[in-house]
């Protein structure tokens, strides 16, 4: 399997990649094809595909913030079962992460993720391929180490309408063993920059950052 990145809606790969994204997502969370051309250029973004026999099976986007000192996985797309492509993925992702932390003279601290909760999203198939199932990729991300961050998560939905969308729960994957808080400032912080190229934010998100303001810490739960 090759890694490979992409860095243009032009390469012929991202075609692929975005299709297979509107396979397994539903539509709120996959942006439009030709709104992809500057995410792809900004070079704080990466996205990767997993490439079996010239074919996309598999792809990820994450970005690293240097002055947070964490990582943001985008999203995870499995293609196909059997083919070991969620562990190829993941594995390049974390030496790819490492190694920008590392060249930003620190240790990466951890890394964000947006995590289905299987109790609110059952309804959606996600291609009816079974990696991306909501309950078994919820049991996978926990034994990666990733825990629900405490409160209750929405964001604006991608096709920047103005929606909420929820269903879904703020994670984390700490680094250091026996983390079991985030600074609530660290996680405003990071929403805010994260979000930044939506303006059209729900009611319901600019109450839940505020809320969030008002507190110090936030615990991290075992899903």
């Amino acid at each position: 399997m090759e890694y490979h990145r992409i860095t243009s809606i032009e390469d012929p790969l991202f075609k692929q990649m975005h299709e297979l994204m509107q396979k397994v997502f539903p539509p709120e969370e996959v942006l439009e094809f030709e709104l992809w051309r500057e995410p792809l250029e900004d070079p704080s973004i990466r996205v990767f595909v997993a490439i079996l026999n010239g074919k996309v099976v598999g792809a990820t986007e994450y970005r690293y913030y240097e002055d947070f000192n964490v990582a943001m996985t985008d999203f995870t797309i499995i293609g196909e079962a059997g083919l070991g492509i969620g562990p190829f993925l993941a594995d390049k992702r974390a030496e790819d992460l490492h190694a920008l932390a590392s060249a930003n003279g620190k240790s990466l601290f951890g890394m964000f993720a947006e995590i289905y909760d299987p109790y609110k999203v059952e309804q959606y198939e996600f291609g009816g391929v079974k990696p991306m199932d909501p309950y078994v990729r919820r049991e996978v991300l926990a034994h990666l180490g990733y825990k629900r961050l405490d409160f209750p998560y929405v964001h604006p939905s991608w096709n920047n309408d103005g929606e909420a969308v929820s269903g879904l729960d703020l994670c984390f994957l700490p680094m250091e063993k026996g983390t079991s808080e985030l600074p609530a400032e660290l996680i405003v912080k990071f929403l805010r920059r994260y979000y930044a190229v939506l303006p059209n934010k729900p009611e319901s998100w600019n109450e839940m950052v505020a809320g969030l303001e008002a507190k110090e810490k936030l615990a991290l739960i075992t899903f």
